[in-house]
């Protein structure tokens, strides 16, 4: 059954339940509020009667006679003035009957049973004009609130279930319109987009899987992406060792070792690729085992630092180190994030002119919604001046394989991992890594790691 049958089903039953109770509640109280309605009292008249009609009784030798025994009663003063009575035999044979009409007095009159020795023996029927007045209002207004609630209730399921299956198709309309969509994501349609017709959940619903087949649609090309990639690292390396390695089985003969150098630097870089490749892949799928260890980061960043001075020296470049933290030790893969900092310093030093200045700054920052806990932020700030990096290079920087215009020769721009490689080794120790850039002012690259004072 579709969605719509059900919640139409659901809704229908629920108004049905209610009606049915509320006719239920609504006749039990009017009922019980009729039923105190207090009738005239006619026990001493209906008392005197039955007094006569036992003595008659008794008077036939406990037998109600014949209709001509009747007669003596019919012509009795008191009963003559006792007004319009109807008696019965056990069986509900008529024995004697009133001035009113029989349907009149059995429906509106009062009634008593008549027992002789413990046995019942006939039925009393009294009509009293005031007493039936009152009968005739509970009658009355009993039928009447039975029929108006049946009527109103028929017509208040009608217009309800009417609005019920509007409200079902209403409801479940953007679920159809989301179905086609989905099916076209579940066909291969990745990026397949479905309207968003409204701001609530359903609106909710379609945006989220909106983005979820962008996500799916990005995630295939920078899966195609990767290995058009790998095959254009591994395919500049391999030609020259092919063609290195056909021009010397043409030759034959001896062949000197300075001519092994460069097949050698390939083989290097290709051993690089494939280990930054492996790495990247365990990083990304979080099953990069991290050795954790307390570490003074100062002290780390003055060791890359120093690694990094002939090369700055070489261009006139200043290293300087800002340390703002007071010289705090924190939880880290020492290896791992000595990684991430010889990658970034080295962008750093690699694309700040000669006479520039690569800053490296350390810090504790608070986020706010953190105010009430010992978590903290160490922020470590790496800015150079260089010539920055362009605003449509900005969001792609930290994706694999990606070089920005003045790095996109092999030789002097690397491969197009490292920023990669840094971004998921900083996630796996908690933290985050984002990129500050002007053109023309320099770049500040910004890692922060967790840590409990």
């Amino acid at each position: 059954m579709s969605v719509r049958g059900k919640l139409f089903l659901a809704m229908a039953a629920l108004i049905v339940s209610i009606c049915f109770i509320s006719i239920l509640v609504t006749v039990l109280v009017v009922n019980g509020t009729i039923r105190s309605i207090e009738i005239t009292d006619r026990s001493e008249q209906m008392d005197r009667i039955e007094s006569r009609l036992l003595a008659f009784y008794e008077e036939n030798d406990e037998d109600w006679g014949t209709e001509k025994d009747w007669a003596v009663v019919k012509n009795d003063p008191f009963m003559q003035a006792a007004g319009s009575f109807l008696v019965q035999t056990a069986d509900g044979d008529r024995l004697l009957a009133g001035k009113q009409k029989e349907g009149v007095i059995l429906s509106l009159g009062l009634k008593r049973d008549l027992y002789w020795d413990d046995a019942k023996i006939g039925s009393l029927f009294y009509y009293d004009p005031e007493a039936a007045g009152v009968r005739k209002i509970q009658l009355g207004v009993g039928s009447s609130v039975t029929v108006i609630l049946v009527g109103f209730t028929l017509v208040l399921l009608l217009v309800s279930l009417i609005a019920a299956y509007l409200v079902a198709r209403r409801v479940t309309a953007p679920l159809r319109l989301l179905l086609p969509a989905i099916e076209r994501l579940g066909s291969g349609g990745l990026g397949t987009q479905a309207p968003v017709l409204s701001r609530d959940e359903y609106g909710k619903v379609a945006s989220t899987f909106n983005e979820m087949s962008v996500r799916l649609l990005r995630a295939e090309q920078a899966r195609r992406s990767l290995v058009a990639d790998v095959a254009h690292e591994l395919r500049t390396p391999l030609s020259i060792l092919q063609g290195q390695m056909d021009l010397f089985q043409q030759r034959g003969g001896a062949i000197e070792t300075y001519k092994l150098l460069p097949l050698q630097d390939e083989l290097i870089r290709l051993g690089r690729l494939v280990d930054d490749l492996q790495l990247l892949s365990l990083a990304e799928a979080r099953q990069l085992q991290l050795r954790m260890t307390v570490c003074p980061v100062s002290d780390l960043l003055a060791r890359v630092a120093d690694r990094f001075a002939e090369d700055a020296a070489g261009k006139a470049l200043r290293i300087e180190l800002i340390d703002r933290t007071g010289q705090p030790s924190i939880p880290l893969d020492e290896h791992r994030m000595t990684q991430v900092l010889f990658n970034l310093v080295g962008n750093a030093v690699r694309y700040t002119p000669h006479g520039g200045l690569v800053a490296i700054t350390t810090e504790i920052e608070r986020t706010a919604e953190q105010e009430g806990g010992r978590r903290r932020w160490l922020t470590i700030r790496i800015a150079d001046s260089g010539p920055g990096i362009g605003a449509e290079h900005l969001p792609h920087i930290f994706d694999r394989f990606y070089r920005t215009d003045e790095a996109r020769a092999r030789t002097s721009g690397g491969m197009g991992l490292g920023l990669a490689i840094a971004k998921e080794l900083v996630l796996a120790h908690g933290g985050s890594i984002e990129a500050q850039s002007v053109v023309g002012q320099g770049t500040t690259m910004i890692v922060r790691l967790p840590f409990e004072e």
